[in-house]
């Protein structure tokens, strides 16, 4: 059996520069995260009096891009890391991973290996969605690995690159402890007060899981409760403004079921939410960067080393359910908020290696792969082309 790996590849418009990466997605341990190794290849091209440098660009857009006017501009990019490639600097760097070995003995001359690191608390890849008819990028945070080659005798002649990368986080290994509240109301007017418990069956939740909230109602004042409301609420941090808060709706259920609970009654009851993007249909969510149509799932939530830190930047996501009992225009309401966890598992990585080995060996009969760079029988490399976009 063959065992292939995927390498994407990117070139320029004018094909003079081409980015390959091993993967696009780098996890984020929270204590430190995967680093971006890669090749660059130049095409044909006499490069002793050119520059090549690759970088890795955060850009964060916090504004629509149709409202900026005037010279406005609600984007900032920032260069997290830079290393120069050619003329070699004398910077120390680590050795060639297998795969970098493999893609400079078969492309040869003017091909250079690189890589570069995610600095502390940077942030994950997260996109809000559109409003329907609304065009332009899409506000969050967005990563480039960025190849530039540019004359160091004309500044105006210089090819560019970029490849669009993703910085994701998987779910802690252990669980929290299993979310719980009891929150009371007493009334100026009336004695007695009315209680409200509630509970979900755990605190850590996978992408696509359902969420059971138990809730028990103690009704010892002398006001009725007319009607209960569930909602899932995700919660988005501008880290870098003050102020920076956006909440948003994304499963809610109403009910009168047991209702009405008068003085001195009680309800024991549970609900099933079922959270998820493609049900949502409202703009301003925050889901996964550079997923789109039936793969957009909600964004992950943010897993933080310190979250006091001043240096944090970027979109900072969590989750609750808030249970609310309705008692009318008087009485005003009740409300129990329970924070919860919403990630994805850990994936197995010798699992995915197989199925894509087993999957790419089944269309071998069928169609000829794209780029085969394996001269060995024991291992093998195919690209995966990248379309262009303009950023």
């Amino acid at each position: 059996m063959t065992v292939t790996f995927r390498v994407f590849k990117k070139g320029s418009s004018d094909g003079r520069i081409t980015i390959y990466l091993g993967r696009r997605e780098f996890v984020d341990h929270v204590t430190g995260s995967d680093p971006i190794d890669g090749v660059v290849h130049i095409d044909k091209e006499f490069i002793n009096d050119k520059k090549v440098t690759v970088q890795l660009i955060c850009t964060f857009r916090y504004g629509r891009e149709e409202d900026e006017t005037m010279g406005l501009c609600f984007k900032k990019e920032l260069t997290l890391a830079e290393m120069v490639l050619f003329p070699e600097g004398g910077e120390s760097q680590p050795p060639p991973s297998r795969l970098q070995e493999r893609l400079l003995n078969k492309m040869g001359k003017n091909t250079f290996p690189f890589t570069l690191n995610f600095p502390m608390h940077s942030p994950t890849s997260v996109i809000l969605t559109m409003a329907p008819g609304e065009v332009g990028e899409p506000c969050g945070v967005e990563y480039y690995i960025r190849a530039k080659i540019a004359s160091t005798t004309d500044k105006n002649r210089e090819s560019m690159v970029n490849m669009a990368i993703r910085k994701i986080q998987y779910a802690p290994t252990k669980p929290g402890r299993q979310p719980c509240t009891v929150v009371r109301k007493d009334f100026a007017l009336t004695p007695g007060e009315l209680e409200l418990e509630a509970t979900l069956d755990r605190q850590l939740y996978y992408h696509g899981d359902d969420i059971k909230v138990s809730i028990c109602v103690k009704n010892n004042s002398q006001k009725i409760v007319k009607k209960i409301v569930v909602n899932v609420v995700q919660c988005i941090d501008v880290a870098m403004f003050t102020g920076g808060h956006h909440t948003s709706r994304i499963f809610r259920v109403e009910t009168s079921e047991g209702c009405p609970i008068g003085p001195g009654s009680s309800l024991q009851k549970q609900f099933i939410l079922y959270p998820s993007a493609r049900f949502c249909g409202k703009s301003g969510v925050a889901i996964d960067g550079n997923q789109k149509g039936d793969d957009a799932t909600l964004a992950s939530s943010t897993l933080l080393a310190d979250e006091n830190n001043r240096d944090i930047f970027g979109l900072v996501i969590s989750y609750s359910v808030k249970v609310k009992l309705m008692l009318g225009a008087i009485g005003g309401e009740l409300a129990a908020e329970l924070p919860f966890v919403l990630m994805h598992p850990k994936p197995n990585m010798r699992k995915m290696m197989k199925a894509d080995t087993l999957s790419f060996n089944n269309s071998q009969d069928n169609e000829e792969p794209l780029v085969d760079l394996g001269n060995s029988m024991q291992d093998g490399l195919r690209m995966e082309p990248l379309r262009r976009r303009n950023v």
